[in-house]
């Protein structure tokens, strides 16, 4: 398993060359997840070196603005199989929500002993099932690797920085997480992705609210470019080339409140989110 593992890392460092991005491995670190690492873990940290006039604040954002998605699941052109979309963010609930509990029985070193009872693997799946409008099982589509949106960037950067005000991966906080982007900012996804085949599941599976899922999940996006309305053009043709979609999710207008040019990031923004379910508000 951990030959496995390492192989697997060497073949990611291959690919990212090939990208013109090298990577020169260091050392690793350990996260709190406790229904993991009773079996086995392995984590590397990424660090990068720029140019300080080239690195991107995300200070940028300003009412007026248009908020692009890039796609979860599917299938690039860099990609060797279909992606469900799930990232790295919420995998024990998806796990536990989708997942028979004769995994539980059978496995109790697969998750924490303080996890109560009554939510270790209450789902009705075996990891062999398939995850129906996909080519994936259920074991697979959990198993998807957290796509890297790297050589998309990339070529955003190279063409059209100067159009881009916040890059905003939506990991922890999923669909929120632009609330800490900006100041004095509502932001309003009206328009967002339908969510893919796996998000749809553990939601008729296990009765979440909608409006949780979009703090989990990225429920269809998981990177978003936040700047000048001429950047939907750009983006839309970059991301053809890659066989990436991309979408204009929302827009930026102005909060209602007056917020100080030195106020901390996140002060005075709210969010608008229209999902399945209606329309959900937040605030940090």
């Amino acid at each position: 398993m951990v030959q496995a593992l390492l192989t697997g890392f060497a073949r990611t460092e291959a690919q990212y060359a090939e990208w013109d991005m090298p990577l020169v491995p260091t050392g690793g670190e350990t996260a709190d997840v406790g229904d993991v690492v009773a079996t086995l873990l392995v984590d590397v940290t990424m660090i990068g070196r720029l140019r300080r006039q080239a690195v991107i604040t995300n200070g940028g954002v300003q009412p007026g603005d248009v908020i692009v998605g890039l796609a979860a699941d599917g299938q690039t052109t860099y990609e060797s199989r279909y992606n469900s979309g799930i990232g790295s963010n919420g995998l024990t609930s998806a796990r536990h929500d989708l997942l028979s509990r004769d995994y539980a029985a059978k496995y109790p070193e697969s998750f924490a002993a303080d996890l109560p009872p009554d939510l270790r693997y209450t789902g009705p799946f075996r990891l062999g099932d398939p995850l129906e409008g996909t080519p994936l099982t259920i074991g697979q589509a959990l198993l998807s690797p957290t796509r890297s949106y790297a050589p998309v960037i990339k070529a955003l950067l190279a063409g059209h920085r100067d159009l881009v005000g916040a890059l905003v991966h939506c990991s922890g906080g999923g669909q929120t997480k632009c609330l800490r982007t900006g100041r004095g900012i509502h932001y309003v996804k009206d328009t967002p992705f339908q969510p893919p085949p796996l998000f749809q599941l553990i939601r008729r599976v296990s009765g979440t609210p909608w409006r949780e899922l979009y703090q989990v999940f990225n429920m269809g996006h998981r990177m978003e470019v936040i700047g000048r309305p001429r950047l939907l053009p750009a983006l839309e043709e970059i991301g053809r080339s890659f066989g990436l979609a991309v979408r204009q999710v929302g827009h930026c207008e102005p909060a209602t409140q007056a917020v100080p040019e030195d106020a901390p990031p996140g002060t005075g923004n709210r969010l608008t989110l229209h999902t399945p379910g209606g329309v959900e508000t937040y605030r940090l």
